[in-house]
């Protein structure tokens, strides 16, 4: 034992990430690596050793309702003092584990693609254990952001490349063993994530642990690559045989797989057993915010009341509005005529109050000109349209208190539009010429703003079409495929038309103004 003791602790000093699993703080004993998951057929703990899973991978399968996310809970919640975890949840099922745990809940749909991939690097940075969820996100989004999310722990400098967990719950949808409905690109790139997380993880510290309701919808080259199994109930043909192959048992005995009964599991592999064993899985301290389902009383209600419930909203007339509408805005020049008009008649009376609005006026009026001075010595910086919003507006807030404002004229919402606009080349959006521009452009989400406007700009003047790198600048990325994307989405919302002739050249125009872009 001393023997063995001696020669991981050798081996530990070139790994410093696992000399902190083999040596306790005191130096004097080796740290508990193991976890209780359950018990087995005749009542015994079942242990899973995680230093070993790091080194093995792990993979979950079994149809929906099976207990797949209860076992991943279990996994979780036992090993969360022992190594970081980073969770990838397309259901938004593990997010309460932040009510127990020190895990951060990130929710992908609030982050564009470059704050995901950041987020990622930091992770790894800082050894965070964090739950994405990716509930808001339809599917192709959900496999962009997650493959945006593990290309950044995957890419990590060598120096953070410290141990981590990381568990992807309904992996199939992720790597998918056949094309879908998600293009093609898309596809590729979230196979080719997971891909590297399955093969080449584990030395750089990444240990997938994923789960899929069916193995047949799993790639193949995926999951190959696990050495651990937990395989719950499953009913088709071509799942229960893949499964027993899995766990080294004869196709006469995968019939036992489809009589497993909820929470109960059959285990194989370095890890956890070399022979398959039984499992029923432990309790979890925390659950999912929506529990199970289970039978309920119906309301007791008749058809009338039912119907009456249903509709009698939807029937009845629209209630009045009970405020005044909002006025509408008036420019600063009438604003000033008013306050001369109403000077002379109330000159002693009212002499303070029109002061206090003159100046009022006049600040306005100067903190806009200093909003577009800012605007435009930002975007004289070449990287600035590549910057995450949120550190731009922490530059633009410095640049405001250096100008002795009283304070930061627009919040986060108002200047993420201000600077597409102004990456657009529109720096004042109350010019009368850019009215019917902007109009048609309330059809595209405000990531979209700058580079409509920048085609709109060379419509209205005549000029070539807008290339690629023109209109990745203003879109913020570098990617020619997502700028291909772009023009095509703004082509189905009707935004635009695209021509191109038989020598390659493009030209858009966009329908509504009747103008279009000369050919480039």
């Amino acid at each position: 034992m001393a023997y063995r003791f001696a020669y991981e602790e050798k081996s530990a000093r070139s790994n410093p990430a696992r000399l902190s699993f083999i040596r306790s703080p005191d130096r004097a004993t080796p740290v508990k690596t193991s976890i209780d998951i359950g018990t087995d057929a005749a009542g015994q703990n079942v242990r899973i050793d995680v230093q070993e899973l790091l080194a093995t991978r792990l993979l979950v399968q079994g149809n929906s309702g099976s207990g797949k996310s209860h076992l991943l809970r279990r996994i979780l919640e036992e090993s969360a003092a022992l190594v970081q975890q980073i969770v990838i949840d397309p259901e938004g099922d593990f997010v309460t584990l932040a009510d127990a745990y020190s895990h951060v809940v990130i929710n992908g749909g609030d982050y564009n693609e470059r704050e995901i991939a950041a987020m990622g690097a930091r992770i790894r940075e800082h050894r965070a254990s964090i739950v994405l969820s990716l509930e808001s996100l339809d599917i192709e989004a959900q496999m962009t952001c997650a493959a945006a999310f593990l290309n950044a722990l995957f890419d990590a400098p060598r120096e953070h490349w410290f141990p981590a967990l990381v568990v992807v719950d309904e992996a199939q949808m992720f790597a998918p063993s056949v094309a879908g409905d998600v293009s093609d690109t898309v596809r590729r790139a979230s196979l080719s994530a997971m891909t590297n997380l399955m093969c080449r993880g584990r030395k750089r510290g990444l240990a997938g642990a994923i789960a899929t309701q069916r193995l047949a919808k799993l790639a193949k080259n995926v999951a190959a690559e696990a050495s651990n199994f937990l395989m719950g109930r499953t009913f088709l043909d071509i799942d229960m045989a893949r499964a027993a192959d899995l766990l080294g048992m004869e196709r006469r005995q995968a019939e036992a797989i489809r009589d497993l009964e909820r929470g109960h599991f059959l285990g194989l592999g370095p890890a956890i057993s070399r022979r398959p064993l039984s499992i029923r899985i432990g309790a979890t301290q925390t659950a999912t915010r929506m529990g199970t389902h289970s039978l309920m009383p119906l309301p007791v209600a008749g058809a009338a009341d039912m119907r009456s419930m249903l509709f009698t909203e939807m029937e009845a007339p629209v209630a009045p509005r009970m405020f005044a509408p909002e006025p509408e805005p008036v420019a600063a020049s009438e604003v000033l005529e008013r306050i001369a008009a109403v000077e002379g008649l109330h000159e002693d009376r009212d002499a303070p109050v029109v002061l206090d609005i003159v100046a009022a006026v006049e600040e306005a009026e100067q903190s806009d000109g200093v909003v577009v001075a800012m605007l435009a010595e930002m975007l004289a910086d070449p990287d600035s349209v590549f910057q995450p919003e949120a550190f731009l507006y922490q530059d633009f807030s410095v640049r405001c208190r250096m100008a002795k404002l009283k304070k930061v004229p627009l919040d986060l919402a108002a200047f993420r539009r201000r600077f597409a606009l102004a990456k657009g080349g529109v720096f004042d959006p109350a010019e009368p010429r850019w009215a019917e521009a902007l109009r048609v452009a309330e059809r595209l989400p405000d990531d979209m703003l700058a580079p409509f406007l920048q085609i709109a700009r060379a419509a209205i003047g005549g000029e070539p079409c807008p290339d690629d790198d023109v209109l990745g600048r203003a879109y913020g990325s570098h990617s020619p495929g997502r700028i291909r994307r772009l023009v095509e989405y703004m082509e189905k919302q009707g935004a635009i038309v695209v021509r191109s002739d038989f020598g390659g050249r493009r030209s858009i125009g966009i329908p509504e103004l009747g103008l279009s872009t000369e050919a480039e």
